[in-house]
Parts: structure tokens; sequence; C-alpha cells
């Protein structure tokens, strides 16, 4: 027989065994994960998905929260708290009353001061809804709407945040006197004759607008991660964005 016929065949017998089938299949795998990393497909893990999605909005929430309750956080922005439509009225009334000249501006102050307030006191809420992301929510979220993560969060945290954000709000609207301020100025009002008698209440206002601002910022963030890499600050967040870039 010839020699290297008979190589040939001895390499074929050797390779058809179950060890070096082994080896094939190691050889393939590698293969794989080597076009995976040169094509960007690498496969993420259950844990990767999940903590790149809770990083990033981790991340939102904190620069949300750093930028909204530092001082004219609210009141010097586009997230500023307008007077309730409903105390308009009352306060185009109250122009003309003595005291009362710019109730408007210095309600407004008051309440935005307020809402800077509560949104400090308030991240943690916002952190413990992160933390409850599960893995099938994450990867629907990252491949989803480039507003998908914000959505999800004002999805399945309004209600239970505004009934702990409530209570922050009216404190600060007391700590910064809006409310009594505010009734001073609708007592003054009630007392004009022939206006009918009203008591619009700031604090669902001030939380319902606190909130909008709030996840509107997380937004901003969102959308910054998803469209600019520069922004993904660490390898997690590069590695898990990368999939929907």
């Amino acid at each position: 027989m010839n020699w290297k016929r008979t190589m040939t065949l001895l390499i074929v017998v050797a390779l058809s065994l179950p060890a070096f089938a082994q080896v094939r299949g190691a050889l393939g795998k590698l293969k794989q994960q080597a076009q995976d990393v040169i094509s960007g497909d690498v496969a993420l893990s259950q844990d990767e998905v999940g903590a790149g999605l809770k990083e990033a909005l981790d991340l939102g929430v904190g620069e949300a929260v750093s930028f909204l309750s530092a001082e004219n956080g609210y009141l010097g922005s586009s997230y500023k708290i307008m007077v309730p439509e409903e105390a308009q009225n009352v306060i185009s009334r109250l122009k003309n009353v003595p005291g009362f000249g710019d109730v408007e501006q210095k309600l407004e102050e008051k309440m935005n001061r307020a809402a800077e307030l509560a949104v400090a006191k308030a991240k943690p809420i916002f952190v413990d809804a992160i933390k409850q992301l599960s893995f099938q929510d994450a990867m629907s979220l990252l491949m989803g709407d480039k507003d998908a993560a914000t959505r999800y969060l004002e999805r399945t945290t309004t209600q239970s945040l505004t009934d702990a954000f409530l209570p922050i709000i009216q404190q600060s609207l007391d700590e910064v006197g809006a409310r009594e301020y505010w009734r001073t100025a609708v007592t003054a009002y009630n007392r004009i004759p022939l206006v009918q008698k009203t008591n619009p209440e700031l604090d669902q206002h001030v939380t319902g607008k606190a909130l909008t601002g709030l996840f509107g910022l997380v937004e901003v963030k969102e959308l910054e991660i998803r469209d600019n890499p520069a922004l993904r600050t660490s390898e997690l967040l590069r590695k898990v964005f990368s999939k929907q870039d």
C-alpha cells in the first residue's frame, strides 16, 4: 500500500474517534466565537443584558436627579412647573389685590423649589424599581424603541412613585411655604365680591409635573446612551448597547 494513502487513512480513522471528535467540536466552537467577534455579533448572557440595562437606567436616573435637584433644576429649565390651569383665574383676579401683584411668580418659584427638594429625596424609589427589571424585560427593551426603557420605567412605577412622592412634595411645599402662601392667596381671592369660591390644591399638580419632568430627562439620557457610543462609560454598556446599534 502506498505510504501516503496509508497515512491519510490513519488520520481519517483517528479523527473519527470520540476524543478527536471532541477536539473537532472545540475547534469549531472557537472558530464560531472568532467569527462572532469579527462580525460584532458577540453573544450576551442574561446577566449582562440585565445588568447593562439597569446600569443605563441607573445612570440616566442619577444624572436626571442630579440636574433637577440642583438649584433652578426645575425653575431654570425647560422642565419648569407652571401654575395649574385651574388657578389662573385666582391669580388674574389677585393681581389687583394689594400684596398679591406678583403672586404667580412667587407661587411658581415655591412650587419648583419644592420639586427640586423632592426629587433628591425620591431617588431610592427609582433605584428599587430598576432592580426589579427581569431578563425578559431587559432584552425586549434593549432591542425595542429608543425610549423603551424609560417608557417601561414610567409604565411600571408611576403609581407607586406618585404614592411615595406625594408626601415628599407636601413636606417640601411646606418647607418653602408654598401651601401656606397659596392658602393665604385663595383666602384673599374668596373675599372678592361675586367670585366663585375655589381652592385648587397644589400637591397633586406639583407631584405630577415633577415626575413628568424627571421621566422626560431620563428619556433624554437613554437616547444619548443609545445614539452616542462615546457616552457608554463602561465596558458593559459598550458591549450591551452595541447589540442594538
